[in-house]
């Protein structure tokens, strides 16, 4: 099972980056430094489009940078691209065939931008339509519901954050990644035990807050991608302005809730759902919050601005059991291709 194995390879992927991927950031940081950009903006599309949400908050915190994200459908339907030429424009894709987001990387470089392509191939179109590129060194990714890929975008962003930011202590966090990695995957084990308890619910709501709001919004797309029900992804605070009406007895509800500064409101998000007797899944470092859920998915400690990284493994393990309970074909979903091509 490609899936499996991939979800497995993650931790090494992480390490392959760490050790043989600094240099070329560092070099990337440079041009950047050179360049001297008020703005960054991310062109992406599905999963790649979560890892931007999470470049979005770890720039801003990280480097005070604000980060857009591009709107593609105005360089490929409307013919009217946004004026990027003082930006870091940065496509990001696993295959690097996303036709539109090489448009918007293709135009903002005619326009004097900055461009820098994340994409697990060299050779790929969007690399080639880049000045720089920084290669997610995942190998090739069988599987059609991108899991190694995405913890690699992920990883190359923080890593791209750390050379810019220029601060030896976060490459020191980044140095314990592929352990903890591995402990999240062990600590994911037990899932197989109790996926069957939700094989007949076809609805899932993911909540997460700042850093993890990419999280949320990745474990609901792999979901969706592979058991084929109605999953949908929320910041926990815009969860509250409206959306919790939906739940009500029984409903699974997974709260992506790590130690730090958004921790406090996720545990006050996951008392109010108990008190709808919703079956809360709680994927956390907190020993408290965990007790108190109706499944435990228990993540080793990592500095909040990390936790990303290893906070999707359980839910990437929890779709996958889910689509295994349900008889599934867990590598090939259907209706899917692993290049889905946009323009």
């Amino acid at each position: 099972m490609y899936l499996r194995d991939e979800i497995a390879q993650q931790p090494a992927v992480i390490e392959r980056l760490f050790n043989e991927g600094q240099e070329a950031t560092e070099a990337a940081a440079t041009a950047i430094r050179d360049f001297n950009p008020p703005f960054v903006c991310i062109a992406a599309r599905g999963t790649s489009d979560h890892a931007a949400v999470y470049a979005q908050y770890l720039f801003g915190h990280a480097l005070s940078l604000p980060v857009m994200l591009a709107t593609p459908s105005l360089h490929t339907v409307y013919k009217r691209p946004a004026d990027l030429s003082q930006a870091l424009v940065i496509g990001i894709s696993q295959s690097g065939k996303a036709e539109d987001v090489r448009a918007v990387l293709a135009d903002a470089r005619r326009g004097g931008a900055l461009t820098l392509a994340i994409t697990n191939f060299d050779d790929s179109p969007l690399a080639q339509a880049a000045e720089l590129h920084l290669p997610l060194r995942a190998e090739r990714e069988f599987s059609v519901a991108a899991t190694k890929t995405y913890t690699a975008q992920l990883t190359v962003i923080a890593m791209l954050a750390s050379a810019l930011a220029d601060e030896q202590a976060r490459w020191d966090d980044l140095a314990a990644v592929p352990g903890l990695a591995r402990e999240a995957l062990e600590q994911s084990q037990p899932i197989a035990d109790w996926a069957e308890r939700y094989r007949y619910s076809g609805k899932l709501v993911t909540l997460g807050r700042g850093y993890n709001y990419a999280t949320a919004l990745e474990i609901s797309l792999k979901v969706k991608e592979l058991t084929y029900i109605a999953s949908a992804g929320y910041s926990e605070a815009d969860f509250r302005h409206g959306p919790i009406a939906v739940i009500d007895r029984g409903h699974p509800v997974i709260l992506v809730a790590p130690q730090g500064p958004t921790l406090a409101g996720m545990v006050d998000m996951a008392k109010g759902l108990r008190e709808r007797d919703a079956e809360t899944l709680i994927i956390s470092n907190d020993d408290d919050l965990l007790r108190a859920g109706t499944q435990a998915l228990p993540i080793p400690a990592a500095p909040e601005w990390l936790s990303p990284i290893i906070s999707v493994m359980p839910g990437q393990v929890y779709a996958m059991q889910q689509a295994l309970a349900r008889g599934y074909e867990v590598d090939k979903p259907r209706g899917l291709s692993k290049v889905t091509i946009t323009e």
